[in-house]
């Protein structure tokens, strides 16, 4: 089976890898390295994000760790009953997460935060290993890029799954997948995604992929 996490010095992306190298150099401190996939390790969902921020998980060194989108995303898991502890924007908060993985379709931080097609293609062994582990029932991607990666590697016609905030598909292989808009600040800061209707997503996922907590229940009642 192909690793399903990129070694800490992967050489694949070159403009990635020269990225990567200075910011070593510039932030030595920061974790600086493909970020590696992390949650349960027996999920029944896979959440898909796009790729590493700089300063969060490109710093933290865990997926969506130390940005705005993980003050979302994990707030939002927790409201929800798909993560334990708190989370505290660092990876040793003691967040645990319930029958959930977090994968990027690319690990390493893009410059800009914008990864090429080539470079996408090239990560998407690791997402594709990933999923042939776990082999998990239900997927929920954040953005239209994920969405896209995603279909790629399990080998769906995008056409027949257009994306969109809030939609679910039935693939062939019997999983569901649930699209929403990136978690970002700028998406939530102009309006285009908001907490409820992230909540809307989240809560619908988990209700499909593990019965109902009386925290799923709250949270439902309370929107």
């Amino acid at each position: 089976m192909p690793p399903t996490n990129p070694p800490h010095d992967c050489p694949l992306c070159p403009r990635l890898a020269s990225f990567r190298a200075d910011n070593r150099r510039l932030f030595p401190e920061f974790f600086n390295a493909p970020v590696p996939n992390w949650g349960d390790a027996a999920p029944r969902l896979i959440i898909v994000g796009l790729a590493p921020g700089l300063r969060g998980a490109n710093r933290t060194g865990r997926p969506f760790t130390g940005d705005y989108a993980g003050d979302l995303l994990y707030a939002t898991l927790e409201k929800f009953g798909l993560a334990t502890g708190h989370y505290d924007e660092r990876p040793d908060d003691g967040l645990a997460l319930n029958k959930v993985l977090i994968a990027n379709a690319v690990r390493c931080v893009p410059p800009q935060n914008k990864p090429t097609g080539p470079e996408i293609a090239t990560c998407r062994q690791f997402l594709s290993a990933t999923i042939e582990t776990h082999r998990p029932e239900f997927f929920l991607v954040l953005g239209r890029i994920a969405h896209d990666s995603l279909l790629t590697t399990l080998g769906e016609k995008r056409s027949k799954y257009p994306f969109g905030h809030g939609a679910e598909h039935e693939l062939s292989s019997g999983a569901r997948l649930f699209d929403s808009y990136h978690c970002s600040r700028y998406n939530t800061n102009t309006g285009v995604l908001t907490e409820a209707m992230f909540e809307d997503v989240v809560g619908r996922a988990r209700a499909r992929c593990l019965p109902p907590s009386r925290a799923c229940l709250a949270a439902r009642a309370d929107r």
